[in-house]
């Protein structure tokens, strides 16, 4: 069976918006390795409208490291009001989300994964669809924008399956439902 894992940038106050303001002095190889371990091992990329929208801005023009990967690996957009996907081999789905993907993980295939699209990493947890958490945690506290996991959300137990501890701090971790 497929799983479906999501891959996030995280700042110590929970924030996951705009990482490319935050994120970038915490890069280093050890961080790339596993970034490109974990998109080797996918072979779908699921994303939000929002980042759909932001990557298909950048990568189609990019000739930075992965550019290859992520202009050409198959893309599933959730979207209820994108009405073209244009960039890259992309499909939308709108409605019955969580459902589709859990036939979409019965069917032979690679596994998927989310980057980014943090409101569509919660909602596809909630709905117990999503199989793993991939928390890359920067030691900085930025203090305002938009997190993984809102105040009146509910409780989610989660099972800590693995952490690795970075040189410039970032603390690596990766959760599952429990």
């Amino acid at each position: 069976m497929r799983k479906i894992s999501s891959v996030l940038f995280t700042s110590l106050d929970g924030v996951v918006e705009s990482p490319d303001k935050w994120h970038l002095p915490y890069f280093n190889d050890e961080m790339g390795r596993v970034v490109g371990s974990l998109m080797a091992a996918s072979g779908t990329m699921l994303l939000g409208r929002v980042t759909y929208q932001e990557f298909a801005a950048y990568w189609p023009t990019s000739d930075d490291e992965g550019a290859e990967h992520m202009n050409t690996v198959p893309k599933i957009v959730v979207s209820a009001t994108l009405e073209k996907a244009e960039w890259g081999n992309a499909t939308i789905i709108a409605t019955d989300v969580a459902d589709r993907l859990t036939k979409l993980k019965r069917q032979p295939g690679t596994d998927l994964s989310i980057t980014g699209s943090p409101t569509l990493a919660r909602s596809l947890l909630r709905a117990g669809v999503l199989d793993e958490l991939h928390l890359l945690v920067h030691p900085v506290v930025v203090g305002a924008g938009k997190r993984l996991f809102e105040p009146d959300g509910g409780q989610q137990q989660l099972e800590l399956t693995r952490s690795e501890v970075f040189s410039t701090g970032v603390v690596y971790l990766t959760y599952r439902p429990a």
